[in-house]
């Protein structure tokens, strides 16, 4: 829950901080996405200086020089869009509850989104970076089980494309044995139940035995038995990483587009991919079809004797 001073320690805002508690409370928008909206409220409040006065204040004009600045200071557009993002959000909010009579953001003009295609791994490297921790030899410092976790997050991870703060989020009881589906808490709070294959239940039952874990407790555990942080599986990836030919860099999210560029390769429908992803919108899942088209083409290149034309021509 966000406090007074972590809204504004010299001056407490209150309006942000009603706003930022019916983000946490109503919206069920999670840690991260509150503290990037706070972030926002408050540079722009620090940007208008002494010109502000009180929310209801603040003019079209002083959005769109905020707006002015940005660009003459390129910033990327992604940072740009999540600032106003925050502001609309809290302006329409003002209007629903607050009884705002006019959004001044209404008739501010964005720069659009770039859509860049999302990395992805060939079912090779996929398969290659699967079968790596129980390659590698272990560590005598660490448990027999280590190798048997490791190699669960990353079935898991390929098997169901979930998040990165899905996968730390689960508890031991998310996938009972002989289960075909694992229960996986969303954006907003939303429960989804997403199918897992032999190979990623396997893992997980071998890995739970293995560690004796209590069926209350956290699913994946670090060494010293505490919930595995994000950043320590991020650590995780990057050390096989480094014993792979994979030649970029690896997130769990790469992973979530592997998962979801396969599936689509393979024919899967586009709105079972989106239910599997948990996106809210199918306009989220579309660009994995620019991925597969983009590869299609490829293929025809290579393949068709007579395949000597452009992108523009299709």
């Amino acid at each position: 829950m966000p406090t007074a001073d972590d809204t504004a320690p010299a001056e407490p805002d209150w309006l942000v901080y009603r706003f930022l508690e019916y983000l946490e409370a109503e919206r069920g928008a999670s840690p991260r996405t509150v503290e990037a909206y706070r972030r926002s409220l408050g540079q722009f409040r620090e940007w208008m200086g002494e010109r502000f006065s009180a929310w209801d204040a603040c003019a079209t004009e002083d959005f769109r020089a905020w707006l002015y600045e940005a660009l003459n200071l390129q910033l990327k557009t992604a940072t740009i869009r999540l600032r106003f993002a925050a502001l609309r959000s809290f302006f329409a909010w003002q209007m629903r509850r607050e009884g705002l009579a006019v959004n001044p953001l209404a008739d501010v003009s964005l720069p659009r989104a770039s859509q860049s295609l999302p990395v992805h791994l060939s079912l090779r490297q996929m398969e290659a970076l699967l079968a790596l921790p129980l390659q590698v030899p272990v560590d005598k410092k660490h448990p027999a089980w280590i190798p048997y976790r490791d190699a669960a997050i990353l079935e898991l991870f390929y098997a169901c494309g979930i998040r990165l703060s899905e996968l730390v989020g689960l508890n031991a009881d998310a996938l009972g044995r002989g289960d075909d589906c694992v229960r996986v808490l969303g954006k907003g709070r939303k429960v989804r139940l997403v199918p897992v294959g032999d190979y990623a239940r396997e893992a997980v039952e071998k890995y739970r035995e293995m560690a004796g874990l209590p069926p209350d407790g956290p699913l994946f555990i670090s060494r010293l038995g505490r919930r595995m942080s994000g950043r320590s599986v991020q650590q995780m990836l990057d050390k096989y990483l480094q014993l792979s030919d994979i030649p970029f860099h690896i997130s769990p999210h790469k992973l979530r587009h592997t998962f979801a560029t396969h599936l689509l390769d393979a024919g899967a429908d586009l709105r079972a991919v989106q239910e599997l992803l948990g996106h809210s919108s199918l306009s989220t899942t579309q660009i994995y079809t620019h991925v597969t088209k983009t590869r299609m083409k490829e293929v025809y290149r290579r393949a068709h004797p007579r395949a000597d034309w452009d992108d523009d021509d299709i």
